[in-house]
């Protein structure tokens, strides 16, 4: 904050502007914007490691591997988003706050559970009470991705599993004629071939990605859309900077930011298609082969 920043009550027009957006919960409203870009950095390879992991199970030859992973793929997408983010995240915590109670307190004698009420040893609370607010921001946030992963990894699994089986057979009859193993079709053949028909689904899932990570705000985080409710409200005189209620404007900067983040992506999603349909056997390599053969 600038200098002539600290008695607002004498400021007017541009200056009390300028003071305004340059003020503390203003900065924290900027830094927001890059929780919510970590959290797409982090949840992406990490919710395609999961969708990778699913999908070869689901294709697996043993039974109950290929189970699992059909049904997680159909149980975790069969689940409103919402409804999957405010109990899993729930669950999860108090699931590792019993396993910490039941190795640091195993003496403990009142019931964990009483009603409605989900108590444990201080010894159990993760992260612990007296940890600074940092540590437990930090902690949700990984509760956040890790849900993000789960939801959007079965929704990656399906689309990979999908892209798999798109593969022309004869590639792969080929690959096994030459004596490769199953394990080296598959590393060799199968995976490099199935991106480019998954790229689309995978486009798809992650601008749906971008567009959920405002429930960041349900599970706990302050993330751009908490700020920007906060910031917007009303404020009367008893606050540094006093203000009618301007939530549409705050909530018109965010809908700016999302339409800018999703061109971007939609730019990086067209080059990334474009090389990997290079020699590829499909609509779009066969395009490039003929805009090759004009130009010579």
């Amino acid at each position: 904050m600038f200098a002539h920043c600290a008695d607002p009550s004498s400021l007017a027009g541009l200056d009390w502007l300028m003071c305004y957006l340059t003020s503390g919960t203003h900065l924290a409203f900027y830094s927001s914007i890059g929780t919510v870009l970590i959290l797409l950095a982090v949840t992406a390879p990490v919710a395609l490691a999961f969708g990778f992991a699913g999908a070869m199970a689901a294709r697996s030859p043993l039974p109950p591997l290929r189970w699992a992973g059909k049904l997680y793929m159909a149980m975790v997408r069969g689940i409103p988003d919402i409804v999957f983010f405010l109990f899993f995240v729930i669950a999860l915590d108090q699931a590792i706050e019993w396993t910490v109670h039941q190795v640091r307190c195993p003496d403990w004698t009142d019931p964990i559970r009483n009603g409605l009420e989900f108590r444990v040893c201080p010894q159990a609370k993760v992260p612990p009470n007296s940890a600074p607010q940092t540590i437990h921001q930090l902690y949700g946030f990984a509760l956040a991705v890790f849900t993000f992963a789960i939801v959007f990894g079965a929704f990656a699994a399906n689309v990979l599993s999908g892209a798999m089986s798109a593969v022309p057979r004869a590639q792969l009859e080929t690959a096994e004629a030459y004596g490769m193993s199953p394990r080296q079709v598959n590393r060799r053949v199968l995976i490099p071939q199935m991106w480019i028909y998954a790229l689309p689904g995978l486009s798809n899932l992650w601008l749906i990605l971008v567009k959920a990570t405002p429930l960041l705000f349900l599970l706990g985080v302050r993330d751009i859309v908490y700020w920007a409710r906060e910031l917007g409200g009303s404020k009367t005189s008893a606050y540094a900077y006093p203000h009618p209620d301007w939530r549409l404007w705050y909530f018109l900067a965010l809908l700016v930011f999302y339409l800018l983040l999703t061109r971007v992506s939609e730019l990086v999603l067209d080059r990334v298609t474009a090389r990997l349909s290079q020699g590829q056997a499909t609509a779009a390599g066969e395009a490039q082969r003929r805009a090759k053969g004009a130009a010579a």
